[in-house]
């Protein structure tokens, strides 16, 4: 066998290997629709391009989809994926002689979102019939799925009882059996053990691992494996990931220039795993993140839970010197946006310009939750007590007048230059790098959302800071509270919002989150669309089982470690990912989850297998974020740097999503420089080495080699045709034309590296 053979199948195999389904297309571009473009028609186009106010220049009007598809005068207005040929861009861009508005050019984000939404294929929900909100009827608003209180439901009857392990597979298996189907067989040990140790943990099983698990024959054998993954701080970092993604968490920013960096930012990724390594009741976890360092006072460390509120103090800051009022109305955009779709499963940015137009969800309702934001202020909160932090400020405070005086010294000397003022600035100079030495530690901060003076907003008319309309009071969603809910009173507001969103009432939180945990095990939620429980989200395939697990998830303690045994202990989790040829034709997408489905490894964990099978991996915990291109970096990737700005690479080039908003989920791409980085990079080629390495120094030949490779990367042992075809290989002699500065055995673990069968867990 030839290496180049060898590594070229491994990139035909990646390149045909398939993908999840992305997210219903025609949902995120309307929603992108309402936050980014119908803002701008209404507010910049509409008063000279619109049938309702009777304008139409150059016989264009911008008010429905077919306006903007006809175009006026000029041509069509937009041409759907491409922006080149769409002179909607073109005018605002201001190229050549058509520039709209004429007098003044739109600023630099909103020609790119128009760009982007071109680029989408210009989605455009305005010529469908959207619900009437203007005047809800708040009682029938209330009869939709996601807005009716959570009951538990009766467990169904099912033909074959003998099959459900738990109350979860009941339900499965009576959706089956109505479509006239049943589950494939279960999974094989060692693929059941290595679907949950990367499930739990974002790791492979160790070959120590997999035989004790082998081994032990005892009924309860799966339950112990899950309770010692979930007893693992690993355990911990892997479903931080999860959750950072919602929380859209970086550690830079995007939109302005000469912000403090969040050098602290990892504070509130490690405070994520502690918090779930610890099994933080997850109605606690949400409030800590809104409102931590108001519930204080019920804790005697409730200082030390500051980081939490890196949830809102992490987010978006934006450009203030051109509009500074729209920059400030848009960073409360990405609290609210992110608070909506991160909790509660609720588009309610939508409703930032006129009431949403599917959701009941006023205009008002979305001011009164800006209020609370706008009642707030960024703010590095240290995380000690109160004696700590003032004996540390007693003790900087040399240092920052040392600092002041020889600033105002460099100012005043700046263009006399006199030997004097040199000399002064030279002593000044050593004195306060002498106190700077001598000063104590830096304390550690929490980049956090504070209270600021309490106040509540005016409608922004249209998004618009400048035409302010009717008051909407401090206070939560009416959908959720009822008709006239109470206001907020308490300073902010933020801990009256925590509590309100953390209610065991409240019917979208605990089905939301149960929703994602399902949808980060199966690959697919009970609700396809975990960030819009509204109209234009999927509806349940299996209503009554999310019901069933967010009634029962709230009753033993909102317990994400109890959440997690109940999917992984039930049969429906333990089914293989073979299809039998009825249910493929069937239920082709796997809705109704006759089988397991097969995933890709996310970049994190696919970075941290290949460094654990190599033995490099670098399993310290917590601390500060490392370079994920530094060169002796080897620790998990969930501890490097990420940047809004400018993302790194490896990360971007294997699908980490877009830290500038909330995300549900990961999006999957096939594209040809994935395989070259699989060829080519000095990190894959080093993991390579370091395994060939590492099976030389375990084994005594290369037949107990091969064999030790493959249970270290793919958790079984070879078998007499892989092991045949490796012995032929590696006992073969160069050509001199595939020579590259590889051993033959390095070539070959680099070959096992590369194959799907390291991607992908079935």
């Amino acid at each position: 066998m030839r290496y180049a053979f060898l590594l070229v199948a491994c990139a035909v195999a990646l390149l045909v290997a398939p993908s999840l389904r992305a997210a219903d297309p025609d949902t995120k571009g309307v929603e992108f629709f309402e936050s980014k473009v119908r803002p701008v028609l209404v507010e910049q186009c509409y008063k000279c391009h619109s049938a309702q106010t009777g304008k139409a220049r150059g016989n264009l009007t911008l008010d429905t989809r077919a306006a903007l598809l006809k175009g006026g005068d000029t041509g069509p207005a937009v041409v759907p994926g491409n922006p080149e040929k769409s002179l909607l861009i073109a005018a605002v861009r201001h190229d050549g002689d058509l520039k709209m508005p004429p007098k003044t050019k739109l600023p630099d984000a909103v020609v790119k979102d128009l760009r982007r939404w071109v680029e989408m294929g210009a989605p455009d929900p305005r010529d469908r019939a959207p619900a009437a909100v203007s005047n809800i009827d708040w009682t029938k608003a209330r009869g939709f799925w996601s807005f009716r209180p959570v009951r538990k439901p009766a467990l169904p009857s099912v033909k074959d009882a003998s099959w459900p392990k738990s109350d979860t597979d009941r339900f499965i298996l009576a959706r089956l059996e109505a479509e006239g189907l049943h589950p494939v067989a279960a999974a094989d040990r060692r693929t059941l053990l290595r679907r949950a140790t990367f499930d739990l943990t974002g790791l492979p099983p160790t070959p120590d691992e997999i035989d004790t698990f082998l081994h032990d024959d005892s009924p309860d054998a799966f339950a112990k494996v899950v309770d010692r993954l979930l007893k693992s701080p690993q355990y911990g970092e892997r479903w931080a990931r999860h959750w950072l993604d919602v929380a859209r968490y970086a550690e830079d920013q995007a939109h302005t220039f000469a912000v403090k960096p969040n050098t602290e930012a990892f504070r509130y990724r490690d405070w994520v795993i502690d918090a779930l390594n610890a099994d933080m009741p997850y109605d606690l976890f949400v409030k800590r993140q809104i409102a931590a360092d108001l519930m204080e006072g019920n804790e005697p460390d409730g200082y030390k839970q500051r980081a939490a509120l890196g949830f809102f103090g992490l987010g978006a800051q934006y450009y203030k010197n051109s509009d500074a009022a729209r920059a400030a109305a848009d960073e409360l955009d990405d609290r609210i946006d992110t608070l909506g779709r991160g909790f509660l499963g609720l588009t309610v940015s939508c409703a930032r310009c006129h009431d949403h137009k599917f959701d009941p969800i006023p205009t008002q309702d979305y001011y009164s939750l800006a209020g609370v934001f706008y009642s707030c202020k960024l703010a590095d909160l240290p995380m000690v007590p109160k004696a700590e932090a003032d004996r540390y400020a007693d003790a900087k405070k040399p240092v920052l007048e040392a600092d002041r005086k020889l600033k105002e010294l460099e100012k005043a000397e700046k263009s006399k230059a006199t030997t004097e003022g040199k000399e002064r600035i030279k002593g000044l100079k050593a004195e306060l790098e002498k106190l700077k030495k001598s000063a104590p530690p830096p304390l550690p901060m929490a980049h956090a959302l504070a209270d600021a003076t309490a106040t509540d907003l005016h409608v922004y008319v249209r998004g618009n800071p400048a035409q302010q309309g009717d008051l909407a009071p401090r206070r939560f969603l009416r959908v959720l509270s009822g008709a006239e809910p109470p206001r907020f009173t308490k300073g902010s507001g933020r801990l009256e919002l925590a509590e309100a969103i953390a209610s065991k009432d409240n019917p979208l939180t605990a089905r939301v989150l149960v929703n994602r945990v399902w949808a980060w095990h199966f690959g697919r939620g009970l609700v396809g669309t975990p960030s819009n429980f509204g109209q234009l989200g999927e509806r349940p395939t299996h209503p009554e089982l999310l019901d069933d697990l967010a009634a029962r998830f709230v009753e033993n303690g909102w317990s994400l470690k109890w959440l997690h045994r109940e999917v992984l202990l039930s049969a429906t989790y333990q089914q293989s990912s073979e299809a039998n040829v009825k249910s493929q034709a069937a239920d082709p997408d796997n809705r109704l989850l006759g089988r397991m489905n097969r995933r890709r490894l996310e970049v994190e964990a696919w970075r941290d297998s290949l460094l654990a099978v190599s033995g490099q991996l670098d399993r310290s915990f917590g601390g500060p974020t490392v370079d994920l291109n530094a060169g002796q970096n080897r620790r998990r990737t969930v501890y490097c740097k990420v940047s809004r700005h400018e993302l790194n690479g490896l990360l971007r080039l294997f699908d980490f999503p877009d830290a500038n908003i909330t995300s549900e989920r990961r999006t999957e791409t096939t594209v040809p420089q994935q395989q070259l980085f699989v060829l080519n990079s000095p990190f894959f080629v080093g993991q390579a080495k370091a395994l060939a390495a590492r099976v030389g120094a375990e084994e005594r030949d290369d037949t107990a080699r091969v064999r030790r490779a493959y249970l270290l990367a793919y958790g079984r042992p070879a078998t007499d045709a892989e092991l045949l075809l490796a012995l032929r290989y590696l006992g073969g002699k160069d050509d001199p034309s595939e020579r590259n500065g590889l051993t033959r055995w390095e070539r070959y673990a680099q070959a096992l590296l590369a194959m799907n069968e390291f991607l992908y867990v079935d």
